[in-house]
């Protein structure tokens, strides 16, 4: 025999005995059965049943709410709406605050909702047990039914009532919630997950973000200081370096607020020594379970039994900067095939946050350091993977790099690589560089020396070449080649010493690994040369360029390129030195072997005819200076562009020629063209733009005065 509940369907007897309406039997132990009496009225159809007061069970209120003023006003807009059924969803990042962002506005805002109920929604269980509390809260007497006629009793009565809340905390799948929102159109539904997909079109989605500065600023202080004054340095900087996240920062205030010694500044250089302990640990009251770690592990988990690939491609992630991280940067980390869909279970995770717009994505920067944070007792952070995380990153890093960092078209590219590139090789201890890290180094150090960033060139050529030493040797060809550029970097930063020092010890390296007669050893007595030229030393300068020259003639030939490049560098070094005729000599033989042998359009070729101009403009002819400068940089705007940034240099040297020969207005004019292109090309810290904006200042000011002579490039000094 059975009870039927309207509509709940029939409720066994445990004891296979007859019930009255109104009684229910359940079995005790053994043989023997108690009977439990209850009056007629104790179970009503849910439909017959009001809410009451006191039926909310929101968590207790967080008192250190702050800020979301725009998340608040959003669902405030939406969830006091009057009509049919509204769910809305907030989801985000773990540990973004979603749950108590839903808890402080279901508690503090007028919304209207009679009752309120918490689900902990994380699996089918959890909602049932959920609806289970609703029924029993409803009708105490009803707790002695199974639990799966209180789950369909707590179902029905949220069916056939109107005006209620009902937060689904945690969702990790929308199907467990799907029979719950189809049933009950009565009501409001506020959601939180993790989920940015997988919803229901009727289904609002809240994306929640990290806190911003000043509002994390007051959650930490507010935490630290709830006993009273505390030292508050550093607070500022441990908020920025936990990338702003609720959870992360609550998990570091209570660390500091329960141990009276340690302020925000040492638990930063905690966070820097111990990653790994201190991602697992906050105050005294600080719930295992709530702590940054394992928040995110639980995400991992998930994530991993759908496609392993993911969580490989997360941790590779880890090595770049958080922002603006290209595609063509993931390409290489996964499989192609598993990448579409690994990127787009991180992003339904809010592991990542794609950026459709600019082909870009971004990774939360304490996710990333996580994740490269190795830990021997976690599956997805031990000290294997995260080393192979880091070889996979540098691998697909290097090899996006461009060619070039001369040409302009591949700037952009490289301003791209160049957060990840500082990112990779400031998370990775120099002592584990490879080959490929030194590579990158020595590509990156190049280039920055070419945009004038001759400091961050220095440092960072420093390390390639120390990088260079360890994994291969001091006498490897790689190793010396790093050294070159290390000391041209020195040279360029106005270090004449060390520059010299480093190229005489390549020299005689070169020659002994090499030979004499190796073209490394022939551009590293060049560049030796150039060296001395620089601090007027113009006597050496001189005897290492004509020795180089000889050599290469007679290996080489006369018409080789190189042997043309010797022969520049030595009338350039003649000019210096005052023997200006036979500068010219050179530099017009140069031009016309140029001509016929790479053409008069070739970039050297250019070049040779801009030094002729520099030497007759040195010797006072300035006319054929103009003319040979004019037909360059017409020469120049048509082969490789106006913006060029040989283009303008031939612009502004034609400038400066016509400044000298007593036309300021014209030279004037050029400069002002020139530095409209430069700043729109290059932007304002380039050395292009910083010159020209010089030049073009001193010409107004002095008009037909003599102004500081721009200096003429020598075609092949690196």
């Amino acid at each position: 025999m059975s009870a039927d509940f309207d509509g709940v369907g029939p409720v066994a007897s445990d004891t296979g005995d007859a019930t009255a309406v109104g009684s229910y039997s359940m079995a005790v132990s053994g043989n023997y059965t108690s009977r439990v009496e209850l009056p007629a009225d104790a179970l009503r159809p849910p439909s017959q049943v009001p809410a009451h007061e006191g039926m909310s069970n929101l968590p207790r209120h967080r008192s250190s709410f702050v800020g979301r003023k725009n998340e608040l006003g959003r669902l405030d807009g939406f969830l006091s709406r009057p009509g049919a059924v509204l769910v809305q969803a907030l989801h985000g990042l773990g540990g973004v605050g979603k749950s108590t962002l839903a808890a402080h506005w279901a508690e503090t805002r007028e919304h209207g909702c009679r009752p309120v109920r918490w689900v902990t929604a994380d699996s089918p269980a959890g909602v049932a047990q959920g609806l289970v509390e609703l029924a029993v809260a409803l009708q105490p007497a009803s707790k002695v039914l199974p639990v799966e006629a209180l789950a369909e009793w707590g179902l029905q009565w949220l069916a056939s009532h109107t005006g209620w809340l009902v937060i689904l905390d945690n969702v990790n799948d929308p199907a467990d919630i799907a029979p719950l929102l189809d049933r009950a159109p009565g009501g409001r539904f506020l959601i939180t997950s993790r989920l940015a997909e997988g919803w229901e079109e009727d289904v609002t989605l809240v994306r929640l973000d990290v806190l911003d500065a000043e509002e994390s600023l007051a959650l930490i202080t507010s935490i630290i200081t709830r006993k009273g004054p505390r030292n508050l340095d550093g607070a500022s900087e441990l908020c920025e370096e936990l990338g702003h996240l609720p959870l992360a920062i609550e998990q570091a205030g209570a660390y500091v607020a329960q141990n009276p010694f340690t302020t925000p500044r040492t638990y930063l250089q905690l966070l820097a020594e111990h990653p790994a302990k201190m991602y697992e640990r906050g105050g005294a009251t600080t719930r295992a379970e709530r702590t940054v770690a394992r928040v995110w592990d639980i995400t991992l988990d998930r994530a991993a039994t759908q496609q392993p690939e993911a969580i490989d491609l997360l941790r590779a992630l880890a090595w770049y900067a958080p922002e603006d991280i290209p595609l063509h940067l993931c390409a290489g980390l996964v499989d192609q095939p598993a990448l579409d869909t690994a990127l787009g279970l991180l992003s339904a995770y809010n592991m990542i946050t794609p950026d459709l717009d600019t082909g870009t994505i971004a990774v939360h920067r304490l996710v990333q350091a996580l994740a490269r944070t190795p830990d021997p007792t976690n599956p997805h952070r031990t000290p294997d993977l995260i080393d192979q995380a880091r070889t996979l990153a540098t691998t697909n890093l290097d090899t996006a790099l461009p060619q070039q960092w001369t040409d302009p078209a591949t700037w952009p590219e490289w301003r791209t690589l160049l957060p990840h590139i500082d990112a990779l090789t400031g998370h990775a201890a120099e002592e584990t560089d490879t080959t490929r890290t030194a590579h990158i180094l020595n590509e990156t150090g190049l280039y920055l020396r070419d945009q004038g960033l001759i400091r961050r060139a220095t440092s960072t050529l420093q390390r390639a070449n120390s990088s260079y030493e360890r994994a291969l040797g001091n006498d490897h060809p790689d190793t010396l080649i790093s050294r070159n550029n290390l000391a041209n970097a020195y040279q360029g930063s106005g270090d004449a010493i060390r520059a010299i020092e480093l190229h005489e010890q390549n020299l005689e390296d070169f020659a002994r690994v090499l030979g004499p007669d190796h073209p490394h050893t022939f551009i590293t007595r060049s560049n030796l040369a150039n060296a001395y030229q620089d601090v007027g030393d113009v006597a050496r300068a001189v005897a290492l360029h004509e020795r180089n020259l000889e050599d290469r003639v007679r290996i080489l030939g006369p018409d080789h390129p190189h042997t043309l490049a010797s022969r520049n560098n030595l009338a350039d070094a003649y000019q210096d030195v005052g023997d200006v005729a036979r500068a010219v000599a050179l530099h017009e033989r140069n031009l016309e072997d140029r001509v016929r042998i790479l053409g008069p359009d070739h970039p050297h070729t250019l070049a040779s005819r801009n030094n002729l101009a520099a030497a007759y403009q040195r010797a006072g002819d300035l006319a054929r200076a103009v003319t040979l400068f004019d037909q360059n940089l017409a020469d120049g705007a048509r082969i490789l562009g106006p913006d060029h940034p040989r283009t303008v240099i031939s612009r502004n040297n034609l400038a400066v020629a016509h400044r000298e020969a007593g036309e300021p207005d014209h030279a004037i004019m050029l400069f002002k063209q020139n530095l409209a292109l430069c700043l729109e090309r290059f932007g304002s810290d380039h050395p292009l733009t910083i010159e020209t904006q010089g030049a073009y200042t001193s010409a107004w000011q002095k008009r037909a005065v003599s102004g500081p002579k721009l200096e003429v490039p020598h075609s092949s000094r690196h």
